[in-house]
C-alpha cells in the first residue's frame, strides 16, 4: 500500500492520468504537504513509525482520511455524512474538520482492537455529535 502513495503522487506531480482512486489519494497528499518530500524518497517506505515516541505514520494518517472520506460518502454509519457537513460548517476548513473527525474515528477502532469486536458505531457517532458546539 505504501507503494500506491509513492506512484499516485509521482502521477500527479506529473500530470499523468489517475484512476479514481489515485485521484482521491492524490487529493489527500495535497492536503498534507509535510509528506511530499517522504513520498518522493522510497527509502522511507520502510520506515517504522513510533507514536510512544510522538512519531505519526504518515501513511496511516493518510489512510484515515481516505477511509473518513469514504464512510462520508457512504453515510455509512447512518448520519455520519450530516455530521461531516455540520461540523464543516462549524470549522469552515475541510481538512480540520476531516482531523477533528479521524480523533473520532482513531477512539472507536481503538476500542474495537482492545474489545477484539466490531466497532461501535453508535459510540463513534456520539463522539462525533460531541465536536459540535451547542447551537
Amino acid at each position: 500500500m505504501r507503494q500506491f502513495y509513492v506512484e499516485t503522487w509521482q502521477k500527479a506531480t506529473q500530470n499523468q492520468p489517475m484512476d479514481a482512486m489515485e485521484t482521491m489519494v492524490a487529493r489527500v497528499i495535497e492536503m498534507h504537504p509535510e509528506y511530499h518530500m517522504m513520498l518522493t524518497n522510497e527509502k522511507h517506505l520502510g520506515n517504522d513509525y513510533l507514536p510512544e515516541l510522538g512519531e505519526t505514520n504518515p501513511f496511516l494518517h493518510m489512510g484515515m482520511h481516505l477511509g473518513l472520506q469514504e464512510q462520508v460518502a457512504l453515510d455509512r454509519p447512518a448520519g455520519i455524512q450530516a455530521l461531516y457537513q455540520q461540523l464543516g460548517n462549524q470549522i469552515g476548513d475541510v481538512h480540520e474538520t476531516e482531523h477533528a473527525m479521524m480523533d473520532c474515528l482513531g477512539e472507536a477502532l481503538w476500542q474495537s482492537q482492545q474489545q477484539q469486536g466490531m466497532p461501535d458505531e453508535e459510540a463513534y457517532l456520539t463522539c462525533l455529535k460531541n465536536l459540535l458546539s451547542p447551537s
